[in-house]
């Protein structure tokens, strides 16, 4: 696994994700780690990964409809 060192991170940035850590039960590497993963995977779901999902949450039925501004909610989610 390799190692990666982060220089110039901004005071309130820090604090931020140390409180992120925290209220997560991780360590800071950890908490860095998965908002990293959760970035990066986020914007390589595909248009068949994200109508997976919804069909994932209609089958648990969840919803009995779907709106633009569910599925456009869920697509700038995906992309944070």
């Amino acid at each position: 696994m390799k190692t990666m060192t982060i220089k110039g991170v901004p005071e309130a940035l820090l604090r931020d994700l140390k409180l992120r850590a925290k209220a997560n039960r991780r360590s800071l590497n950890s908490e860095v780690l998965a908002c990293l993963e959760h970035i990066v995977q986020g914007r390589r779901r595909t248009a068949a990964e994200l109508l997976a999902r919804v069909d994932s949450v209609r089958e648990r039925g969840h919803l009995t409809y779907l709106t633009d501004e569910m599925l456009n909610t869920w697509k700038r989610q995906g992309r944070q």
